[in-house]
């Protein structure tokens, strides 16, 4: 799961499970809103360098974030959605998006110091304690 969108006011919470969604009143949407307030295709959220952005298509009843009405803006969490005036506050941890645009996980704290460059550059494992026991140690 990429995020959720939680109701304010109560209700179940909606997963964001693909990068791009289609929120509207058509059955067709990926996030469907069943009220008569909501555009057929309403707006459209995507998932850009670890951050969720949300782009209104030319709602009658228009897009707002944190109570400004929007055509495209960055939803940071706890922003609050509005869809027509259906409020959500939006939940997910923003991540790091690697080379390859693929999540990934902040890098633990490491000593640095503590380790060759070529360990750390995973060439080389670490030593053990006594080079004249290493088996990987050219015999003579």
């Amino acid at each position: 799961m990429l995020g959720e969108l939680q109701p304010r006011g109560g209700g179940d919470p909606i997963p964001l499970l693909k990068s791009t969604l289609l929120v509207g009143r058509r059955e067709s949407a990926d996030i469907v809103l069943r009220f008569p307030n909501v555009s057929g295709t309403h707006c459209e959220l995507s998932l850009v360098d670890g951050y969720w952005y949300v782009k209104d298509l030319g709602s009658s009843n228009g897009t707002k974030v944190n109570g400004t009405r929007v055509s495209e803006q960055r939803l940071d969490p706890g922003d609050v959605l509005s869809v027509a005036k259906h409020e959500y506050e939006v939940s997910y941890e923003p991540v790091q998006v690697g080379a390859r645009g693929v999540p990934s996980e902040k890098p633990a704290a490491q000593d640095v110091f503590g380790r060759s460059l070529l360990e750390t550059a995973g060439l080389e494992s670490r030593r053990t304690a006594d080079p004249k026991t290493d088996p990987r140690r050219p015999r003579r």
